[in-house]
């Protein structure tokens, strides 16, 4: 922890509870209070703020709910842990909606307490410097329509301003929603040719007899259907910046056809004996990886070196998880806009769902999460259930608690089961190897194999 310590108000009736994880909490190095009542943690909460509450659920007068909900309107950036018994699960289930971050049932593993705490504060500090990046990004690149703060889209950011008012053939790299046309936007945009026409065309949507004649044009009997000239994308691009999506799903016929344009900066269209010169910056883009289709000989190794003067590598959204919330916050806002609504904001377990989940549909998934959420979300608080409908499913009272399949402990077991699973692929079953990992100590990985029932 950095500045002074984070603070941390524990709300329960019982002293020995109380103690106890002041005791814990304070050898970490939290800065903590207690008190014994709802009524009494929502005046500390009115004198001076805390960083996180752990409330009892059942507590005399105010109960932990209504210390939640009041709580959560006078100080919206402070996180909630509730403190639970086992047959109010469901209870602490509904709290999650309300906006807590996390339950944790009693009796309580210190190993779980200080996990929790740990990622609860996090969320927290993550939650608080969102406006804060907001406003600090470093807009003087000129990409403002590109969200990002992480290292690796930092150094995108720089290359791309290095190279934008080049001439320069620039590849463009990365999976599927990662972003590469508004990259290829950008950089247009930051260019000398920002006032000529930028054109895209994904090579992988158009029929491969059709591609060239799309793409340099053809004359008038060129081809049944020929009926007159036509420009091709390439003479419409001219002075501009040209696009080629999806250029690793060509054809090397293709291929050699374009070598030779960008060779010799002229086309010619199809049906035609005569060349036209043109002057096109050419950006290409693919999700596929051009030296391992060299290998396969599926793409020639001479166009991807003229194609690759300057690669930009895109990272894919798992990695760059620094900007989940920023981007999350950036969509509420676009979409909060082109719906006519107020402007809504995560609940701390929601950004908790955004930031573990594997986003294979990375930039794009999450534009369109945050989307239906906009839409679909009641209140001004983006609840768990609206990211994802199956994140926080409310069990019937009669229901077993013990199937894989139920969602008994809510979100945080079902991230928790994949997490550990994961961890255990990673070191082959080695339960200290996952253990260190995962940040925890092995006698907690073992409790936790056991409480989730994933030992075979």
């Amino acid at each position: 922890m950095n500045g002074h310590p984070e603070r941390v108000l524990i709300v329960d009736d019982e002293e020995h509870v109380c103690a106890l994880f002041q005791r814990i909490l304070q050898k970490e190095g939290y800065e903590v209070e207690c008190a014994p009542t709802g009524e009494d943690g929502l005046a500390r909460l009115a004198g001076q703020p805390f960083d996180l509450v752990m409330t009892d659920l059942k507590l005399p007068g105010i109960d932990g709910m209504e210390l939640l909900r009041r709580g959560r309107d006078l100080c919206p950036e402070t996180s909630f842990v509730m403190l639970t018994a086992f047959g109010t699960v469901q209870t602490a289930v509904e709290a999650m909606k309300q906006g807590a971050y996390d339950y944790l049932v009693k009796p309580v593993d210190k190993d779980e307490i200080i996990m929790v705490v740990a990622k609860a504060l996090e969320v927290q500090r993550l939650t608080r410097e969102v406006a804060r990046l907001r406003s600090q990004l470093d807009l003087s690149l000129d990409f403002n329509e590109i969200v990002g703060h992480s290292k690796s889209m930092k150094a995108v950011f720089r290359l791309m301003k290095m190279v934008a008012d080049s001439n320069a053939t620039i590849l463009i790299q990365g999976e599927s929603g990662t972003g590469k046309e508004l990259i290829a936007r950008a950089i247009h945009g930051a260019s000398r040719r920002k006032e000529r026409r930028f054109v895209a065309v994904n090579c992988a949507s158009v029929p491969e007899s059709l591609l060239e004649s799309e793409l340099f044009g053809y004359v008038r009997g060129a081809f049944t259907g020929a009926a007159a000239d036509k420009k091709g994308l390439f003479e419409e691009a001219h002075e501009g910046t040209l696009l080629l999506d999806e250029i690793g799903d060509t054809s090397t016929a293709f291929q050699s056809a374009l070598l030779r344009v960008l060779q010799e900066s002229e086309i010619r269209p199809v049906g035609s004996n005569k060349t036209v010169k043109v002057d096109v910056r050419v950006i290409v883009a693919t999700n596929k990886d051009l030296k391992r289709e060299v290998e396969r000989k599926t793409f020639r190794e001479d166009l991807f070196y003229r194609l690759s003067v300057v690669p930009i590598a895109l990272p894919p959204l798992r990695s760059r998880r620094d900007d989940i919330p920023l981007l999350a916050a950036h969509f509420i806002e676009k979409y909060s806009r082109a719906y006519s609504v107020e402007p809504k904001r995560l609940a701390p377990v929601s950004l908790r769902l955004l930031l573990d989940h594997s986003w294979p549909g990375n930039v794009r998934e999450l534009e369109n999460v945050i989307e239906r959420a906009v839409l679909i979300n009641p209140g001004a608080e983006i609840a768990p259930d609206s990211l994802f409908p199956s994140a926080l499913t409310m069990l019937d009272e009669n229901r077993s608690f013990t199937s894989l399949n139920d969602t008994m402990r809510g979100a945080r077991e079902l991230m928790e089961r994949e997490k550990i699973a994961e961890a255990l692929q990673r070191t082959s079953g080695n339960r200290s190897h996952a253990a260190r990992l995962l940040g925890i100590s092995r006698s907690a990985l073992y409790n936790k194999i056991k409480s989730l029932r994933l030992a075979n």
